[in-house]
């Protein structure tokens, strides 16, 4: 294998990786990928994305057998929680997804290589990758260095947790999303540091069964980037269910005691001790660059993220970068789209990520969704802006599945009608909003949202009816 010169080696198999190598691979370009990892997938398939909806999915399932069955005319005795069962499952959903990009990757001829990757420079026109150790699994045993060489490389290693400094990761009393993914047993009280996407999901599937959860963030509000009438409602349903939030309030120390962590935190000036049997460190994630021999090779960064041009390459030539390495939001399907767009272009394709029309997605219950500038943005430009919104629970599917709470919300042009931004709270919200992207994508406007078919009864009629009361004009509130 170190003798064959690649076309392209990609560094790391999360979703950006893999779908840059499959692409290549589908354009005619010969492929290795280099994981540290014995399955493919990244931190999405493995220990993010995929797990914690599997869990998301799960719970809900069980809140709703103990607290809304009855409601349906189902009667049943309270439901008991197996939790080893459900954990059981949801390692089987993501072993069946990275199975399959194991498949993938074979039916496209693409070589993998596991083991840990660090760029050695350019010789010859070619670049070095030498490859060592790596989490091979169990029964792999050893294996020699290697080096691989390829006229292009692609750095696609994702991001990791951010620690606070005084409260470590220990993977027992404070962990990460890895960990809160396949606790063995529901935590008594669950302390979770972050309001964003990670807190919020995996407080929702341990309060779901059974945990009592704290939410502590620093910033006046949680999920700061998403529509404030989207957040509000989504705090006010979250609270309903249980979860307690702490906003405003900064942790300042933490100690083990007795077995429980006991957590300072300060608000107000006002200091408080919380006492808790697991903390969930949520507070961001930093970019994988270190070990890739970055420093050594000149490759520019940019507030600790690789500096790319329009082609994802690096400062250094033929070294390329893409997903959370690199400027925007740390999401999957970025990353995948990124990856995608970087193969076509080395073909000469004129292939562009429409980075406006990324949506944001919060898998709680109920979902939030959204795509484009929210009222808050505009109103900050200064930008003249109408809305049209429309509750779910005037929508005949809402009710029929008695998921009723929030709303579409459509922000649009006064004069052309044309869509500014699309938020929503709800059943679903995560499919609902693809018609959002779509309509934005190809600069489409609320008349074009409120004269195409929705059919009847479906949530999506919500959107329809948004679009429709940006002119004021809904039929059905």
């Amino acid at each position: 294998m170190s003798e064959e010169l690649y076309d392209l080696i990609v560094i790391g198999a999360g979703p950006g990786g893999y779908v840059a190598a499959i692409r290549a691979a589908q354009l005619g370009m010969s492929v290795a990928v280099v994981e540290k990892r014995s399955a493919l997938g990244g931190v999405c398939l493995n220990e993010g994305c995929i797990p914690s909806k599997a869990l998301l999915d799960s719970s809900e399932l069980f809140a709703l057998a103990r607290d809304r069955f009855a409601g349906h005319g189902i009667a049943i005795d309270p439901p008991r929680l197996d939790l080893a069962r459900m954990m059981a499952r949801k390692d089987d959903v993501v072993k069946k997804l990275t199975d399959g990009v194991a498949f993938l990757f074979k039916k496209n001829k693409i070589a993998r290589v596991q083991g840990t990757a660090r760029l050695t420079g350019e010789r010859d026109g070619a670049h070095g990758v030498d490859v060592e150790g790596g989490d091979q699994g169990p029964g792999t045993g050893d294996r020699e260095k290697q080096t691989l060489r390829g006229k292009r490389v692609l750095l696609a290693t994702g991001s990791e947790a951010a620690v606070i400094p005084f409260m470590p990761f220990d993977g027992e009393l404070v962990v990460s999303a890895r960990e809160a993914l396949s606790f063995d047993r529901v935590p008594e009280h669950l302390l979770v540091v972050g309001a964003g996407y990670v807190g919020l999901e995996l407080g929702s599937v341990w309060r779901r069964l059974g945990s009592q959860v704290t939410v502590v963030e620093m910033l006046p509000k949680m999920l700061p980037n998403t529509d404030g009438q989207v957040a509000d409602t989504l705090m006010g349903s979250l609270k309903k269910q249980g979860i307690v939030f702490r906003m405003e309030t900064k942790v300042t120390g933490f100690a083990k005691r007795d077995g429980k962590a006991a957590v300072t935190v300060e608000a107000g000036g006002a200091t408080e001790e919380i006492v808790c049997d697991r903390v969930l460190v949520a507070a961001g994630r930093r970019p994988l660059t270190a070990g890739l021999g970055l420093e050594e090779l000149g490759v520019r960064l940019e507030a600790g993220r690789i500096a790319v041009d329009d082609n994802y390459q690096t400062s250094l030539r033929g070294i390329y970068a893409i997903g959370d390495l690199i400027h925007g939001p740390m999401l999957a399907h970025k990353a995948m789209a990124e990856g995608e767009v970087f193969a076509e272009r080395l073909t000469g394709q004129a292939s562009v990520v429409d980075y406006a029309y990324i949506p944001g997605i919060v898998y709680t219950w109920p979902e939030a969704a959204g795509v484009g500038r929210t009222e808050e943005e505009l109103k900050t430009e200064g930008v003249e802006y109408r809305v049209g919104k429309f509750p779910f629970m005037a929508n005949g599917r809402a009710k029929c599945m008695d998921e009723t709470e929030g709303f579409v919300k459509i922000l649009a042009t006064p004069d052309t009608g044309r869509v500014l931004g699309i938020h929503v709270i709800g059943p679903r919200a995560s499919d609902v909003i693809a018609e959002a992207v779509t309509v934005m994508t190809y600069g489409g406007s609320a008349a074009d949202i409120a004269m195409t078919f929705h059919a009847h009864p479906t949530l999506a009629e919500a959107m329809k009816e948004a679009a429709l009361d940006v002119e004021k004009r809904a039929i059905h509130a």
